[in-house]
């Protein structure tokens, strides 16, 4: 796309008071319309290969077990990309491109919408980031207990740490585009922490004694856990903002954006399948909730998937925070040259405001596996299987069959009950943890 044609792009404001009820759409003050296909697949493989994945064998194939845990993720792998298919392909919808996911809701429903829909993306994003400065936090004093085991180094100071530096971070990298030479640090970064969990992981089997792959608990504990888990799998595979990283491809825009989520979702699900598996596999229902606390093997090799694992998260977090700096520069003007006055001082104070906040609020409740099932419960499964099979039905409704049209209906009543029991079920297990542990606890 030419530059003039980009600035038009960028600059223009859609007002769809007639038709779809008051919603003001502005311009952007990041970039648009700049990287490649296969840029953008890489951002999305980051996110689903982020150390998250070290958390699944805990928080998936643990309470599924092996039938429930494989078909699980092959299922969630499958309906996830379909469901951000339907995404992808209403990016260009009425003749223009729709850079934000309330934007989108906002073009199809009205200002009630774009508003709901911008709570929702909020709240699913601030949890997936409290989530990876958790993350940072537990690889901290992971590598902290394999050189000195004394206590004096607590989870809440690691966790402290680790949001001090994701604000730095988010201080010198101004927008999604800007991550470049970032991303292939990442990529390295994963495959170190990947690599090294799979190979102490496929050591440990071989060498252990047969293992107990009985799902835990009873009763009614059992089914919340399974239902819980069930969240987890959605979580594992959606960003919950595919139109922002989608405003960032270069045109044909829906092509392009095709290809980088079949990479996804073919290549760039393989490590997170190789971890879960293999980690469950040689640990069975003893399984940590952060693999690495579970591998045995060198000091040396041990400490650097921790460390390879904090850096992973710091680049991570910026990728899910990004619809909110790109909302407080747009709203207050900030462009130009990152390293304007005005511009470093903004992202200092509200960018370093925002993740101290995130950062309180993960220290304060740091169970892991309990914030990526309230995560995938009242905000993954609404804003990606609810509302993208609502708004394409919405949009699509002259040019779909019959059949089509109960299947999404169908789609919308299934993924609301399962989004209603997960948000109970997960409600319940940080309840119980609350009581179990207490708030700053050192885990």
């Amino acid at each position: 796309m030419g530059k003039g044609n980009m600035e038009l792009e960028t600059n223009k404001v859609y007002d769809y008071e007639d038709a779809r009820g008051d919603v003001e759409v502005p311009d952007t003050a990041h970039q648009i319309s700049t990287d490649s296909w296969f840029q953008v697949a890489f951002i999305l493989t980051t996110g689903i290969n982020s150390a998250f994945v070290l958390g699944y064998p805990g928080t998936v194939m643990v309470p599924l077990g092996w039938i429930g845990g494989v078909i699980g993720l092959i299922l969630a792998t499958m309906v996830s990309l379909y469901a951000n298919a339907l995404i992808a392909y209403l990016h260009e919808l009425g003749g223009q491109r729709h850079i934000r996911y309330r934007d989108l809701a906002g073009f199809i429903y009205g200002k009630k919408a774009y508003n709901l829909t911008w709570v929702l993306q909020y709240i699913n994003l601030f949890m997936i980031n409290t989530g990876y400065i958790i993350l940072a936090g537990s690889a901290l004093k992971a590598t902290y207990v394999l050189f000195r085991d004394d206590g004096l180094l607590k989870l809440p100071y690691c966790i402290a740490i680790g949001g001090f530096v994701c604000a730095m971070f988010a201080i010198c990298i101004p927008h999604l585009s800007a991550l470049g030479i970032w991303l292939g640090f990442s990529t390295v970064f994963s495959l170190a922490y990947i690599v090294i969990s799979f190979v102490l992981s496929l050591k440990d089997g071989l060498q252990s004694p047969p293992r107990d792959y009985e799902i835990p608990g009873d009763g009614v504990s059992k089914i919340f856990t399974i239902i819980g888990a069930s969240a987890n799998l959605v979580f594992a595979f959606n960003t919950g903002m595919l139109p922002e990283i989608q405003a960032t491809i270069r045109q044909p825009v829906v092509k392009n954006m095709m290809k980088a989520l079949y990479f996804q979702f073919t290549v760039g699900v393989l490590p997170l399948y190789l971890v879960a598996f293999t980690g469950y596999w040689a640990y069975g229902s003893s399984t940590e909730v952060y693999l690495l606390n579970s591998v045995n093997g060198p000091v040396w090799v041990k400490a650097s998937a921790n460390i390879t694992a904090f850096l992973q998260s710091v680049i991570a977090l910026h990728i899910f925070a990004s619809p909110m700096y790109e909302f407080l520069d747009t709203k207050y003007g900030i462009k130009g040259s990152a390293l304007n006055a005005k511009n470093l001082s903004f992202r200092v104070v509200v960018r370093g405001g925002y993740l101290a906040f995130n950062t309180f609020v993960a220290a304060f409740l740091p169970f892991l596996g309990d914030f990526m099932s309230l995560t995938g419960a009242i905000s993954t499964f609404p804003l990606t299987f609810i509302l993208a099979n609502h708004m394409y039905l919405k949009a699509k409704k002259d040019k779909l069959n019959s059949s089509q049209k109960l299947w999404h209906r169908f789609n919308i009543g299934f993924f609301a009950i399962m989004s209603l029991a997960a948000t109970i079920s997960a409600i319940r297990l940080i309840s119980v943890d609350s009581k179990t542990y207490h708030v700053f606890a050192d885990l």
